[in-house]
């Protein structure tokens, strides 16, 4: 009887999204997009910050050589 519900429907997804099942698709609140929009961001963030990390890094061998 509930099997072609809104509801049912509803369930459906929200135990899906619970088991991470639901990997495709958009968000389905606005909260979920911001969550999505500030997971991409810290991800660049932090892979800036490696950049930068290995750069320095980089530079300072190369001055402690020129040094010897």
């Amino acid at each position: 009887m509930w099997d072609n519900s809104t509801l049912d429907k509803w369930v459906r997804k929200l135990k899906a999204e619970r088991e991470g099942s639901l990997t495709a698709g958009k968000p389905i609140t606005e909260e979920q997009r911001e969550i999505a929009e500030l997971k991409k961001r810290v991800k660049r963030l932090e892979m800036e910050k490696d950049i930068l990390k290995k750069a320095s890094a980089l530079l300072m061998s190369d001055s402690m050589n020129g040094l010897r």
